[in-house]
């Protein structure tokens, strides 16, 4: 049986496309000019981007009414962080994962939790970020950090990597063994003694967010920080993971139209030997395959926002669409530098960028094989991923 969650409906038709035209416009007009100061700098100017975001309703996306946010459905929020993945991809690192793990903290938080900490988010003044990766672990349960109940208190102990947002974050959801086989999620202040930030060297793309090192050196949290109850911890995770997956899809349908609305552009305007590159067979090949898996990234895309939003768990679904959304980028990536030619590996053509921002999909919410194996198993179990195809449960 399908797990079920909230049901969502988003806001009304209208108001949202008053939103979404105000983002979409700011995108353009105010963030994409920052390209070339991000790129050169590796350093995203939060004292500008972070005022931008909040004014336009950027930070509160996911974030319920009742907290201040504008309480979008996915299927209204998808088409928003898709185009923030056609401009620089650093600030589309800061707007996804401020949204997402709001978002996930509005699904597992306590009442008390989400109360302290939602309002802020909102309006920017607080951002969560999730405390998973380890230097020396692997995934899940797979993990070397510690909390030790002592008294009214636990005891975090550990060292966390790759956290991104770690640079602005005011609030990381820590997970960390409480028992040799449990894990559990802790809500951390960024001020907490304890708690250490250090940067980690610049990323190949998706330039100007850190990515950072997060060490909790006997950091006391009280045992209201637990998030729901002890050794939870995978149970949240999934949870939350399921729907960013998705998100990093729509993050690379973005740049995938990026790069097709680019390509088409340059093959129309590129002429060789008296004629536009567009006519030539085989850039029209490269073309029509990019569209291709533009037009069925943003179906499958689709089919997963309804199901979330009528209240379905979409483990398999979220993992499908990450795994062909970093597939389906990558293709498009590479033949839209075919397409460009040698001036598309030079700064001059934003489809360099645009190469590199998309190998970050591959990493984000778990790797390729991380997907293989969940949606696999839930395969393997018997899951049926839509009405239309029904696993058998014949031998």
């Amino acid at each position: 049986m399908t797990a079920t969650l909230t049901h969502s409906v988003g806001i009304p038709e209208s108001e949202y496309l008053a939103l979404r035209d105000r983002i979409f416009e700011a995108i353009w007009s105010e963030l994409d000019p920052l390209e070339r100061r991000i790129e050169d700098e590796e350093q995203v100017p939060h004292d500008i981007v972070m005022p931008i975001l909040a004014r336009i309703g950027a930070l509160g996306l996911l974030v319920p009414r009742e907290y201040g946010g504008s309480g979008l459905s996915i299927a209204q929020y998808l088409p928003i962080i898709a185009e923030f993945a056609k401009v620089q991809g650093g600030l589309r690192v800061i707007v996804h994962v401020h949204n997402s793990f709001a978002h996930a903290l509005s699904e597992i938080g306590n009442e008390q939790q989400k109360a302290a900490v939602l309002p802020g988010a909102a309006t920017g003044r607080n951002s969560v970020a999730f405390a998973l990766t380890e230097p020396g672990f692997g995934t899940g349960a797979d993990l070397g950090s510690t909390a030790v109940r002592d008294g009214d208190d636990y005891v975090i102990t550990g060292e966390k990597w790759l956290i991104t947002n770690s640079d602005i974050a005011s609030h990381f959801i820590v997970f960390a063994k409480t028992t040799d086989r449990e894990v559990s999620a802790f809500l951390v202040p960024r001020d907490t003694e304890g708690l250490s930030i250090a940067a980690l060297p610049e990323t190949m793309g998706c330039k100007g967010t850190e990515h950072g090192r997060v060490t909790l050196d006997a950091v006391r949290v009280p045992a209201a920080a637990l998030v729901g109850a002890e050794g939870q911890g995978n149970e949240h995770l999934e949870r939350a993971l399921e729907i960013s997956r998705v998100f990093i899809a729509a993050s690379s349908l973005g740049t995938s139209e990026r790069a097709l609305e680019l390509s088409i552009a340059h093959a129309k305007s590129r002429v060789t030997f008296g004629k536009p590159i567009g006519t030539r067979q085989a850039v029209q090949r490269y073309l029509a395959e990019m569209a291709t898996d533009v037009y069925a990234l943003r179906g499958i895309l689709a089919d997963a926002a309804r199901k979330w939003d009528a209240g379905e768990r979409i483990p398999a679904e979220a993992s499908m669409c990450k795994l062909f959304g970093l597939e389906a980028v990558g293709r498009v990536t590479d033949r839209a530098l075919l397409v460009h030619g040698g001036i598309g590996y030079t700064r001059a053509h934003p489809i360099e960028r645009l190469y590199r921002d998309a190998r970050l999909n591959w990493l984000e919410e778990g790797t390729p094989t991380i997907q293989y194996l969940v949606a696999a198993g839930r395969l393997l179990d018997g899951y049926a991923f839509s009405d239309a195809f029904e696993i058998s449960h014949r031998p």
